[in-house]
Parts: structure tokens; C-alpha cells; sequence
């Protein structure tokens, strides 16, 4: 049975809503960049503190992500997530933060108190989402949601769940995270699905263009949609390049059953 999801009350009241977005790479720099648009229509709606946004990644500019990401040769060498916050900070007048290192399941154990409310994990591989969401019960257990977006050469979905931690009670009508209906995607011992190649060439041949900004826009689509309304009655979908073809995720406890249910049956058989 499909329901409602609303946005819990407290969450858009008296300071800024805080965004961690983990990882700087195609669909990180997407979502990093379509931000201050989300944090310009909230002002006008209402919600006046807007966005604190910090954008983590570790990684530097190569030469390849020119290709497929908002970056230029005069970026090669320099850290992603401070090439892109030094531009939406000049550009839109924000004091957003960068944050140049890798994320880890204790990345925010000492700063409990700035925790992040919104989660967006724009990571590649199954070790850095299991991270994430080991977090939820360390230095993130006051998080409200984590937002997972993810991708291959010619598919993406994103899926918007609220972490079972010291925020989020045990209760039916709860959005079910990425790892919950999804295990898969942070089982480490199946492998990691291959890294983006050296070669810009062979990058596009593995990953078709554009599938990184149609997924971001999509998810930062419902977001304003949360935010504007407070309300959702889909929180995730699927997207495939080759087809066109995007399906929604929708707010259904019983759907989520047969998704876990389903997922464990196949765990089984292998």
C-alpha cells in the first residue's frame, strides 16, 4: 500500500538545513553545482536559512576528468571538492566548505554537534557506501536522511531512506535506506564493479554521457519537492540511457518487503 511520507517538523526550522555530499566525482560535482539552485528556491519559499552545504573527496583533478566533469586543465592537480566550493563560493557568494579528505565510518565522531542532517553519498564503490552507512550509528547518528545516489555505463537510481540511528525510530512508514532494500550494493566480498579508466576514450566507452547529471537532477528534483511541500510519495528511482526510460521508487512498506524478501532469496541461490 502506497503512503505519504512527511518531512519531520523540526527539521527546516530556525538555522540552515546541513549537507554533507561525500564525493566530488561525475555525479558529486552534478549535485554539488545544482545545489545553490536548491538553496535559492528554498529562500523564496520560506525557508530563509537555506543550505550549509560541505562537499568531501580526497581525490585531485586528473586529466581524464576533464572529459566527463566541470573540471579544466588548469584544475589538474588541485582537490576536487576545493576547486568546486571555491567556485560556487565566488560565483553565488556562499561560505560553503570544502573538505579534502576521504570519508570514513569515524570521519565525524569529534563533531557530533555539527552533524549533518542530509547525507547525499555520491561514492563508486561498495567499500565507501558500507562507510556511510556504518556511520549512522558513530559520528552520524543524528543525521535525518541519506540520499544515495549510484550509477553504471548505461543505468543510475537514487533512493532517499532515513538511517536507523539515534534520529530515526523503528517504525513502519520509516523510508528504508539503499543498504536496506539493496544489501548488494555494500557487499564487499562480490568485488568492485571496475574504476573509471585512465583513458578518456575508454571512460565514455564505459559510461555512457550525461547519465551523471540526469541523476542528479532527478534527485535534487524530489528533494525541492520535500522541501517546497514537505511531503513525498516516491523517494528513489531508476533511470536507464538506452531506453529512456525512468521508474519511480514509491513510498510503499509493503514493496519494500518484497524487495528485501526478494533480495535475500537471491542471496540464497548464490
Amino acid at each position: 500500500m502506497r503512503i505519504e511520507h512527511t518531512i519531520p517538523g523540526d527539521l527546516l526550522r530556525h538555522r540552515a538545513l546541513r549537507v554533507l555530499v561525500v564525493g566530488a566525482g561525475g555525479t558529486g560535482s552534478a549535485v554539488a553545482l545544482g545545489l545553490p539552485y536548491l538553496d535559492q528556491a528554498m529562500r523564496v519559499w520560506g525557508h530563509r536559512y537555506g543550505l550549509e552545504v560541505a562537499l568531501m573527496d580526497a581525490d585531485s583533478v586528473s586529466e581524464t576528468n576533464c572529459v566527463r566533469q566541470p573540471f579544466s586543465v588548469s584544475d589538474i592537480g588541485l582537490n576536487k571538492a576545493t576547486v568546486l566550493i571555491n567556485r560556487i563560493n565566488l560565483f553565488w557568494g556562499m561560505s560553503w566548505a570544502a573538505i579534502a579528505s576521504g570519508f570514513h565510518a569515524k570521519s565525524f565522531d569529534r563533531d557530533r554537534d555539527r552533524c549533518p542532517d542530509l547525507v547525499i553519498g555520491c561514492v563508486d564503490t561498495r567499500a565507501a557506501r558500507r562507510a556511510i552507512q556504518d556511520s549512522f550509528s558513530n559520528g552520524l547518528s543524528r543525521a535525518h536522511y541519506w540520499l544515495d545516489l549510484g550509477n553504471n555505463a548505461s543505468s543510475s537510481q537514487y533512493v532517499l531512506g532515513q538511517p536507523l540511528n539515534a534520529r530515526n525510530r523503528r517504525k513502519a512508514e520509516r523510508l528504508r535506506t539503499v543498504s536496506e532494500l539493496y544489501p548488494e550494493t555494500l557487499d564487499e566480498s562480490v568485488g568492485e564493479d571496475p574504476l573509471p579508466s585512465c583513458s578518456a576514450l575508454e571512460a565514455l566507452d564505459r559510461q555512457e554521457p550525461f547519465i551523471n547529471q540526469t541523476l542528479a537532477a532527478s534527485a535534487l528534483a524530489m528533494l525541492a519537492q520535500l522541501f517546497r511541500y514537505g511531503k513525498l510519495t516516491h523517494h528513489g528511482a531508476f533511470f536507464n540511457a538506452k531506453t529512456g526510460q525512468m521508474s519511480a521508487l514509491p513510498v510503499d512498506p509493503e514493496l519494500w518487503r518484497k524487495v528485501k524478501k526478494g533480495t535475500r532469496s537471491a542471496h540464497r541461490r548464490k
